[in-house]
């Protein structure tokens, strides 16, 4: 009786994995409209090429990478979080299209990825930032006295949030690089392969 209660526990707990599923088509979604976003932002640029001076389209072009960034992070998640922890995607196994990295990346790689993807993101906004601070227009500035005046503050809060995620990246890092050093895996290996050289000798 108790081990029969023990295993439907256990099962129910084992599948209750798949409600993460539907958050993950969730996120599909979330591809799907961003993508619509993307189009959007495309089409209302090329017909103002020729009109826009340089900085604008540089401006312009950085917003449509932020979008890429942002969907790139987004695929990341949906296939290592599927794979790590709802179910093996078996469907496309052996497909020539099938990136290297899936099935690969575990919950730390995912994590260190997710953190990689973020300080790029941020990179980007700051960079707009910046150049919108050498335009001299944007939010960034408030009119004082018939004067543009830039937000001095607002600038130095975005840039340590930048900060924060740089170094929270590294620290984690660094961590992870500590907690799991890379030679670990090798030298076991190579220590099972002298045991068993040994062994044969």
């Amino acid at each position: 009786m108790h081990n029969t209660i023990e295993k439907g526990i256990e099962s129910i707990l084992f599948r209750s994995r798949w409600l993460l599923a539907p958050l993950y088509i969730g996120l599909v979604g979330t591809l799907v409209i961003l993508m619509v976003k993307f189009i959007q932002k495309f089409i209302k640029l090329v017909p103002e090429v020729f009109n826009i001076g340089g900085t604008e389209l540089v401006l312009q072009v950085l917003g449509l990478v932020d979008i890429v960034l942002i969907a790139n992070l987004l695929l990341i998640i949906i296939f290592s979080g599927y794979e790590n922890f709802v179910s093996k995607i078996d469907a496309v196994e052996g497909h020539v299209d099938r990136p290297e990295w899936m099935g690969k990346i575990d919950y730390t790689a995912l994590k260190l990825k997710v953190i990689g993807s973020i300080v790029a993101i941020s990179s980007i906004e700051l960079l707009k930032v910046f150049i919108n601070v050498q335009s001299g227009v944007g939010d960034l500035f408030t009119m004082v006295n018939g004067q543009n005046v830039l937000k001095s503050e607002t600038v130095m809060w975005l840039v340590l949030i930048h900060l924060t995620f740089v170094i929270s990246g590294l620290l984690f890092a660094i961590m992870e690089r500590v907690l799991h050093p890379p030679h670990s895996s090798h030298s076991n290996e190579s220590q099972s392969e002298s045991k068993a050289e040994s062994s044969s000798h």
